[in-house]
This record gives structure tokens, sequence and C-alpha cells, in this order.
């Protein structure tokens, strides 16, 4: 079977037809758990066709034949960032910082002070607000974070922004978005980066939410807001399965406000607040 839809040369379009739409809507769903419905058709179409005229493909089906081709990845992250829209900024639905302020992170950070160890998970962290608004908002509770085994791990599917992440490195608007309780001093001259004592309690990761979790240990937050709105309701519900499974008993779930908890999991997450959810499940804390 074929897709090919060549592209006028001269205007540097194609028409995506059904067939062609229906193959990439499969390719999402398999390979990031992306449910394409039809009415996000033009949109896919207008998307594509720039991409295909930037790489001078003329034709859809030697396109999707290059996703799966050997050395196909770096192609595969093109087509995500385009099938997705990476929308963030810190201090992003700050009711969840608030409850991380005063009811999560107050007894974890007396259980690290006691020895313990506390792991806190921004799943779809974006370009890096996410989890750096969480160490931000650690830091001010702990100044002395760093020295205890408090860490925060920062993961997405997508390669290209997990590296701007890692540059930690932000506009002036962005920044202006941080409240001046939470603002840190970093190096003179360098005020467009996290500072260092906010970078070093965050590491990052690419990560597959559709894939096992590679993790041995539990979580005592996570953070999934706004990611499984790109799923569809059965991918959804194995995701809140997997989450609950990596929470320790107590620990906290926090998800989109468009988002709702369904399936196996919500038999186990009570709520605690807007878009906020406690593991009840019994079972060993790590």
């Amino acid at each position: 079977m074929t897709f090919a839809r060549s592209i006028d040369p001269g205007a540097g379009q194609f028409t995506l037809s059904d067939q062609d739409f229906e193959a990439i809507a499969k390719f999402a769903h398999k390979n990031f758990g992306l449910a394409l419905s039809s009415n996000k058709k033009p949109l896919v179409s207008s998307r594509l066709s720039r991409r295909l005229n930037k790489l001078n493909v003329r034709n859809f089906d030697k396109y999707l034949a290059s996703l799966d081709a050997p050395g196909g990845e770096g192609e595969r992250s093109e087509l995500l960032s385009l099938l997705t829209t990476n929308v963030t900024q810190f201090f992003r639905e700050p009711h969840h910082f608030e409850t991380l302020r005063e009811e999560v992170l107050p007894p974890l950070i007396e259980k690290a002070r006691s020895g313990g160890r506390v792991r806190l998970w921004s799943a779809g962290c974006s370009n890096g607000q996410e989890p750096y608004t969480i160490a931000m908002v650690l830091h001010q509770l702990c100044p002395d974070a760093g020295r205890l085994d408090i860490k925060i791990l920062g993961t997405d599917i997508d390669p290209v922004v997990v590296r701007t992440a890692q540059a930690a490195q932000y506009p002036d608007d962005e920044l202006a978005q941080i409240p001046a309780k939470y603002r840190v001093k970093g190096r003179k001259g360098d005020d467009s980066h996290m500072p260092e004592v906010i970078r070093s309690l965050v590491s990052f990761g690419v990560l597959n939410l559709i894939e096992p979790f590679p993790f041995h240990g539990k979580f005592d937050a996570i953070y999934c807001r706004n990611v499984a709105i790109y799923f569809d309701t059965p991918t959804q519900q194995k995701v809140w399965a997997a989450f609950q499974k990596s929470l320790n008993p107590g620990g906290y779930l926090f998800i989109g406000h468009s988002e709702r908890m369904s399936g196996p999991a919500a038999s186990h997450l009570q709520s605690a607040g807007i878009t906020t959810y406690i593991n009840s499940s019994a079972g060993s804390r790590t």
C-alpha cells in the first residue's frame, strides 16, 4: 500500500488525503500514544506540507517510509514536534505549587533531614519550566536541599525540548513570571540562566510515557499536566495506572486542568484538590 501525494513544486504544498492522515495517525498512536482526531487533519496537513517542502521530499509515502528507516529517530522527533504544542510557563496553574509548598514538601523535607529518600517527577516537562518551578519552591523551603537526598526528575518524549531544558536559559519575559519570593540570584551577568543552585536539583532524560517506566524506586510526587490530553481514553488510563504504581503510598499526582482521572487507577487515587490526587494504595515505601 502506498500513500503517494505529490507536492506541487510551485506552491510547495500537497493535499493530505484521508489515507495519508490515517497513516500518520496510526504511526503517531503506535509510537507516541497520540490520538489524532479527524478535525486535526487541516493542521497536520499544513505543518507536514512545510516540513516536506523543507526536506525536498516530493511525495508522502517516501516521507512515511523514512520514519521507520534506520536512522529515522531524528525525523520521528521532528514529526512529534509538528504534531504537538509545547506550551508551558513558570508557575503555571499556581494552585498546584501552593499545594506543593503547603502540604507536599514539608513532611518530605523532614523525611530527608532524617536520612530518607525523596523523589519528585515532572513527566512531560517540555522546556523545563515545570521541574525548575518545583526546584524553586523546594529551595525556598529548604535552602540546603542540595545536601539532602532530594532529587527532581524532568522527562519528555521530545529530545529537542529536553536539550532546551538542560540548557536552562530563558528569555526575560518568561523569567518575569517567577514570583519575587522564589527568585534566586545567579552569577553576576548571567541573569538569563537558571541559577546553579536550582539547576543542580534537577536532572533530565528522554522518556516515552506509553512505554514501561525504567525506574526501580518510587516517587513522592508526580506532575504530569496537559500531556494526557493528547492520548485517547485507553492510553490515558494506562498512563494513570503506571503513575499510581510509581507513587509511594500517600504520594501526590498532579494532572492538567482539562484532564480527568479514570480507569483502574481512579480507585487508588483520591481527590485532594483541583486536579490533585493522593495515592491511597498500601505498599512498600521507598
